[in-house]
């Protein structure tokens, strides 16, 4: 009869260092991320050449239709929100889509202007 101890198998490598690596790269992403709202609606930009992209923060959407959207409001609210939000920068972009009438993009500017936003920048596709 063997009394003798079995022979010990060497321990694993421990797997819970990787665990904390993970966890700390998932939290570096998500705290360095930026999440973006999605469009309300799809626009098509109209076909242009342009010099440089917009640079303007807030983007005001514009549909075919010449329905207005920001940040959750629509039609007059939104241009109001715009105008609170663009308060410490005149400049706006818009995203508007290429079927939209001249004049509704023109009303829509002059909007602008009376709410204090003094300059915008239109997002066009390049041909």
């Amino acid at each position: 009869m063997d009394l003798t101890d079995p022979p010990r198998r060497p321990r694993a490598e421990s797997i819970v260092p990787m665990i904390n690596v993970v966890f700390l790269l998932l939290i570096f992403f998500l705290m360095t991320s930026r999440l973006s709202q999605p469009e309300p609606f799809d626009v098509t930009p109209p076909d242009a050449s342009a010099e440089s992209e917009p640079e303007a923060d807030p983007v005001l959407f514009i549909s075919a239709g010449g329905r207005l959207h920001f940040d959750g409001a629509e039609g007059d609210a939104a241009i109001a929100r715009l105008a609170a939000a663009g308060a410490d920068s005149p400049a706006v972009q818009l995203r508007a889509d290429a079927g939209l009438e001249a004049s509704t993009l023109a009303r829509v500017l002059r909007q602008l202007a009376e709410a204090g936003l003094s300059r915008a920048e239109l997002v066009v596709r390049q041909p």
